[in-house]
């Protein structure tokens, strides 16, 4: 099996046709359905965010059978992750994508099993500590994508789960938990 890095790659990265859109609609749903997994995946496993259609990102290539996505492919199965909620288009261009592994209200609720399990509720922490602090190495929050997490910060703050304080800088923004 292949390996891209310490990721282990599926048995179709090496099947020439997946790198290429099929034309019979069957066929093409079952293509958009694994490179939608993989893409998930992959970006979960790497910590991956952002994936900008017209980079250089490792799944778009495969050298061993020297075969790369075309960029209608690319948009097609990141468009495809867009509609079911997975990812969303940064920009109007459709060049970069916000690659959501975890929906919001699965960060949310990760947010909240790691100030229980770390007894943080009716404690103040910064956001940056929420992303890089020594609390978080070794979970899913370590290096999260700070707009994610932003976004779901302010869902529990709707849900009277925390308070957001703004600081000076961005840097010095805190968040008090009330659970």
């Amino acid at each position: 099996m292949q390996k891209l890095g310490d990721f282990k790659l599926p048995h179709f990265f090496n099947y020439p046709p997946y790198f290429t859109l099929q034309p019979v609609r069957d066929t093409r749903e079952k293509q958009v359905q694994v490179w939608k997994e993989l893409i998930l995946d992959y970006c979960r496993t790497q910590k991956i965010f952002v994936i900008g259609l017209e980079e250089d990102f490792p799944l778009f290539s495969n050298p061993v059978i020297e075969r790369s996505l075309s960029h209608e492919a690319r948009e097609a199965f990141i468009s495809a992750l867009v509609s079911e909620g997975r990812a969303e288009w940064l920009g109007k261009g459709h060049r970069k994508c916000l690659i959501l592994w975890h929906r919001i209200q699965d960060w949310a609720d990760i947010i909240l099993r790691f100030v229980k399990d770390n007894g943080l509720e009716d404690s103040v922490i910064t956001v940056e500590e929420m992303r890089s602090g020594v609390e978080c190495r070794g979970t899913e929050l370590h290096g999260i994508d700070r707009a994610i997490l932003m976004r779901a910060l302010r869902l529990l703050e709707q849900k009277g789960k925390l308070a957001i304080f703004k600081g000076t800088s961005a840097d010095d923004e805190g968040v008090k938990f009330s659970m």
